[in-house]
């Protein structure tokens, strides 16, 4: 008899209108002998989920298509070859697949994310807003019994993503200025966390009072509204006119000029995405001038997610939950998830 399973598909791109609950797709199942089938009890929505719903260029789907990138729940079966995990394990996934036996210049260097095989789950893959999914075991990582599925499944995306751009690609120091846009979403929150972690001043903006008094909460040092129109200049003034060493920018176009104010001498700019828009300008001679560094930067390897997974089994990245919804409440979810009102992930329990 063949396995079902509820998911939350689409068929095709376009918007909340595509958005099918299903319960009669059939369950994913072990192909290869590294495979192993987890049985999805929490699962976190990321802007990348709003992008595949919408359209990717490049990226093609079929009819019956899994949304969902981040999930946690536990072992239901496990392929031939696999050691290190047993069925009835409590377990989150790392959503960047990549195929180990690659052999390329990135793999060799530990770099799996800029390699050709690399992939995501519920972009290049199922995804996790199912019963069911299938992974490689070593995207299978084990989580303490007092690690609410929820809170396992609203870590990985967003934590690896802002853990490769401030360890990883800026390598923040501690006593440094790190400036983060938009707190209240999954990356900025993390990237606020690991920034404390590390030792750094945190300055964080928001157009909402209350998201700003919730990340002072969090360890937040200076807080700002993003709607005044000179913030750059502000936090020059606030700084003796040196600026901050490290800018995380996700929004683009909408704020890139004064990411750029505000960024003092050798200072770094990473950026992760552009929800406003994919076209920003640079005036080279204040590039060289002031000796920055711009990078770019998405997901991160096997070494960064055991790293920063080690942490969040110690409680010491821990991201916030917004709003946890059922499957059959999947649109509202993708709608909470659209307003930008959250502050932290929007989780779908199954």
């Amino acid at each position: 008899m063949t396995l079902t399973m509820r998911a939350l598909t689409i068929d095709a791109h376009g918007g909340l209108d595509q958005l099918r609950l299903r319960d009669d797709l059939p369950a994913p199942l072990l192909v290869n002998p590294d495979d192993v089938r987890v049985r999805v009890h929490a699962a976190a929505l990321n802007r990348l989920d709003w992008w595949v719903l919408n359209g990717i260029p490049g990226v093609k789907i079929h009819p019956g298509w899994v949304l969902g990138s981040d999930g946690a729940g536990v072992v239901e079966s496990v392929g031939s070859a696999v050691r290190d995990l047993a069925v009835g394990d409590r377990v989150l996934l790392n959503p960047g697949v990549v195929d180990r036996r690659c052999t390329c210049e990135y793999c060799r260097d530990g770099d799996s994310p800029l390699c050709l095989t690399y992939g995501i789950l519920g972009e290049h893959r199922p995804g996790t807003l199912a019963e069911y999914v299938v992974v490689p075991a070593a995207n299978v990582w084990t989580i303490p019994a007092a690690i609410p599925f929820e809170t396992a499944a609203a870590f990985p995306l967003a934590t690896l993503t802002a853990w490769r751009m401030l360890v990883t690609r800026a390598r923040v120091q501690p006593g440094e200025q790190v400036l983060i846009w938009g707190i209240g979403g999954g990356v900025a929150l993390a990237s606020l966390q690991i920034a404390k972690h590390l030792g750094a001043t945190v300055w964080v903006t928001s157009s909402s009072p209350e998201k700003l008094e919730r990340a002072r909460a969090l360890g937040a040092d200076h807080l700002l509204d993003h709607r005044q129109p000179e913030l750059g200049r502000e936090i020059r003034a606030r700084t003796g006119k040196r600026g901050v060493d490290v800018v995380i920018d996700s929004v683009g176009e909408a704020t890139w000029s004064q990411s750029l104010v505000a960024l003092g001498k050798r200072g770094r700019l990473v950026t992760c995405g552009g929800t406003s828009g994919p076209h920003v300008q640079v005036d080279v001679r204040r590039l060289f001038w002031n000796q920055w560094t711009i990078m770019g930067s998405t997901m991160g390897s096997d070494a960064e997610f055991a790293a920063m997974t080690a942490l969040f089994r110690t409680g010491a990245l821990q991201p916030p939950v917004d709003s946890v919804w059922s499957l059959e409440e999947g649109r509202q979810a993708f709608e909470r998830l659209d307003t930008g009102a959250q502050f932290g992930k929007v989780v779908i329990r199954l």
